[in-house]
């Protein structure tokens, strides 16, 4: 009991402060969409995308995220569409988005295009106080809780097959997540993101490619996410990340065939939050139909 309600304060500190509000994702650099509706049919393929994230294993309570999306570019136009949902549990929290997202992309060069898209969410938070064991279930203060709230965002997003930058705002409304009796409790803060990575070739059998996600929140710290990872033979991934004042992660991914690509990433905190779990883990799977594989000269690394 007394661990359930430490989680629950410590749950709400946070929501309080702004912390983590958005879903975050060690493996940000393959799940774009959720947070840049402009990477819509970027990859020119129908793309599908699953992915399961158990953060902080052995402190119960502790977020479980469940995403799963799919996009896929227009044939014949410059437009890409997706559609994804995020399944978010935290404690006795548990938050669905649905998204819709567009893009229109532009060829600026022979190598470069930058797409623009706008992002479309209906969310649906659920509080279940009965999860907290608490004393008295009767007391009114202490009471289920359901809300709907819609939002919109939007993305930029500049590429080619090496290289690629983008800047997001995914929900533009700021919205009460939960209320008592008037008191804002949890409200959704705008979120800024800023993404950007490029593939090096070492040699004609090894890739590298650095990677970074920065992630800025009113009245919380700057987080950056910063990665490094190796493709050797366009096949096998090996990559660390470190999420700055948060955690050192480890990732390794493979390239099961021409459409289908499974990565795992293991998070270890550096802060004093190491005593009181062993980690997190996250895994993902993608599967991918090109219209004409022949066109498909440089694998895609992001």
């Amino acid at each position: 009991m007394k661990t359930r309600i430490l989680l629950f304060a410590l749950m709400f500190t946070s929501f309080v402060s702004f912390a983590q509000q958005d879903a975050q994702f060690t493996q940000y650099m393959y799940n774009t969409i959720n947070v840049n509706p402009a990477y819509a049919g970027s990859r020119g393929a129908l793309s599908i995308f699953a992915l399961h994230r158990t953060q902080w294993v052995g402190l119960e309570g502790a977020p479980v995220t469940n995403t799963v999306s799919i996009n896929t570019p227009i044939n014949g136009s410059n437009l890409g569409l997706g559609v994804s949902l995020v399944n978010d549990k935290i404690g006795p929290t548990n938050e669905n988005a649905i998204s819709a997202d567009m893009s229109y992309t532009l060829q600026t060069s022979d190598t470069w295009k930058i797409s623009f898209g706008m992002k479309a969410t209906a969310n649906l938070f659920d509080l279940d106080i009965t999860r907290l064991d608490p004393v008295d279930a009767s007391d009114p203060s202490l009471q289920n809780y359901s809300k709907f709230s819609p939002n919109i965002g939007a993305g930029i997003y500049l590429h080619s097959n090496k290289a690629y930058l983008g800047f997001s705002v995914p929900n533009f409304l700021e919205s009460n997540r939960y209320d008592d009796n008037s008191v804002r409790i949890f409200k959704e803060k705008i979120n800024y993101y800023l993404i950007a990575g490029y593939v090096f070739d070492i040699n004609s059998t090894i890739k590298f490619k650095p990677a970074v996600l920065s992630k800025m929140v009113e009245g919380a710290p700057l987080q950056v996410d910063v990665s490094a990872n190796f493709l050797f033979s366009e096949k096998f991934m090996i990559g660390v990340a470190y999420r700055w004042s948060a955690s050192l992660s480890a990732m390794v991914g493979f390239q099961v065939s021409q459409g289908i690509y499974i990565g795992y990433g293991y998070d270890r905190e550096t802060t004093n939050l190491k005593n009181y779990n062993s980690g997190s883990h996250e895994i993902f799977l993608r599967y991918e139909l090109f219209n004409n594989v022949k066109k498909i000269t440089t694998p895609r690394f992001f």
